[in-house]
C-alpha cells in the first residue's frame, strides 16, 4: 500500500481515497474483498481515525465500497452502466444485457392533471385527466429504480392496471397503441433519499440517489409521458455519448 505525504498539498482524507482506489484499479483489492479496518489503515498511514473514516464513507457515499455492519468494509461490484445516447426502456435495457428483470406497480390511477402535467405533456385545454402509475423495477431480484410515470388520459382512453401488468411500457406503447417514440428530453439530479424511497430501494434513510426526469415524444412531436425516476446511485452508472 502507497503512504501519503503530509506535505503533499492534497488533504490526508483524499490521499487515502486515491490509495485504496488505485488498488481496486489495480486488482490488489477485487469485488467482495474486505478492505483493511479503520485502525489498520491508521496504523499504516499514521493519521487519524477520523481521517480514514472520511476516506472511506466518501467511497462508500460513490458505491466504490460498501459496509456490513459487524463484517466490514467491502469492494463494490462494478456498476451496471447505463447508456444516455438511447430512447429505450428499463425492461429493453436490461434484457440486452441478459438481466432478468421485474416491474412491481405499486398504483395505477387516473388522476386530474396538474398545471405542470399539462404543460409538459402539452394537454389540450379540454382535456385535464392523466395516468398515474408509480412502479418498482427490479433487476436480478434486486430492487433498482422507483419510477413514476404520468400519461395523458386521452392517448390511453382504455389503458388500465391489466394492461401494462408485467409488461414493458415502450412495448405497450408500440405493440398496442401503435405509438412511434422519436426522442426523449432528459434531466439528471442527485438527491438523497427519504424514508419510503430507501425503505422500498432497500437503503439508508438519507442514502444518495440519481433522480432522473424525462419526456418521451412521438414523431409528430407530442408528448406521450412524463417520467420522474430515482436509481440507485450504488448501482448504477450513465455514460453520455457526445457526436
Amino acid at each position: 500500500m502507497r503512504i501519503v505525504s503530509k506535505d503533499n498539498p492534497l488533504p490526508l482524507h483524499y490521499q487515502i481515497k486515491q490509495v485504496i482506489q488505485e488498488m481496486i484499479e489495480n486488482e490488489e483489492l477485487k469485488p467482495g474483498d474486505v478492505i483493511p479496518t479503520e485502525r489498520e489503515l491508521c496504523e499504516i498511514q499514521g493519521v487519524s481515525r477520523m481521517t480514514v473514516n472520511k476516506a472511506i464513507m466518501s467511497l462508500v457515499n460513490e458505491g466504490i465500497l460498501y459496509r456490513e455492519q459487524g463484517k466490514g468494509t467491502f469492494v463494490s461490484e462494478p456498476k451496471e452502466k447505463r447508456q444516455l445516447s438511447q430512447l429505450k426502456g428499463f425492461t429493453e435495457e436490461m434484457e440486452e444485457k441478459g438481466l432478468k428483470t421485474s416491474t412491481k406497480i405499486l398504483s395505477f390511477e387516473i388522476k386530474d392533471a396538474t398545471k405542470k402535467n399539462k404543460t409538459i405533456l402539452n394537454m389540450p385545454e379540454n382535456e385535464d385527466k392523466v395516468i398515474e402509475i408509480n412502479r418498482l423495477r427490479i433487476r436480478e431480484n434486486e430492487p433498482i429504480a422507483l419510477e413514476t410515470v404520468w400519461l395523458p388520459r386521452n392517448l390511453f382512453s382504455d389503458m388500465t392496471r391489466d394492461t401494462i401488468e408485467g409488461k414493458s411500457l415502450y412495448k405497450v406503447f408500440k405493440e398496442k397503441y401503435k405509438y412511434d417514440l422519436k426522442k426523449a428530453k432528459q434531466t439528471i439530479e442527485p438527491i438523497a433519499l427519504n424514508e419510503y424511497e430507501s425503505g422500498l430501494l432497500g437503503l439508508e434513510e438519507d442514502a444518495l440517489a440519481l433522480m432522473f426526469r424525462r419526456t418521451t415524444y412521438m414523431e409528430d412531436g407530442i408528448p406521450i409521458e412524463y417520467t420522474k425516476a430515482i436509481y440507485r446511485s450504488d448501482k448504477y452508472k450513465y455514460e453520455i455519448i457526445l457526436t
